[in-house]
């Protein structure tokens, strides 16, 4: 049997009653209860988030720049190694 880590980190919302209503309806067609219909909803919209940095801005000499990094790559880079290895925010 998996090991299930206790939850012990509050989240409280505030909903209208149409707004739990529908939440309620939801949950139970995926025989679910509220809070974890709306816990893996939030995650899931947490991490679409999260990954959906696509976009960004830079001027002429810093598109040089990452052009120029793309081309020239470094054969060792350990804070590369230390970023690559760390979890992601939600697997913390």
């Amino acid at each position: 049997m998996p090991h299930i880590e206790p939850r012990n980190a509050p989240i409280n919302i505030r909903a209208r009653r149409p707004q739990r209503d529908l939440i309620d309806k939801a949950a139970a067609a995926v025989n679910k209860n509220r809070s974890d219909f709306m816990l893996e909803a939030a995650c899931r919209e947490a991490e679409n988030v999260l990954l959906d940095k696509r976009l960004f801005l830079v001027n002429d000499e810093q598109f040089a720049a990452f052009e120029a990094a793309l081309q020239n790559p470094v054969s060792e880079n350990t804070a590369i190694e230390k970023l690559l290895a760390r979890k992601t925010p939600w697997e913390k």
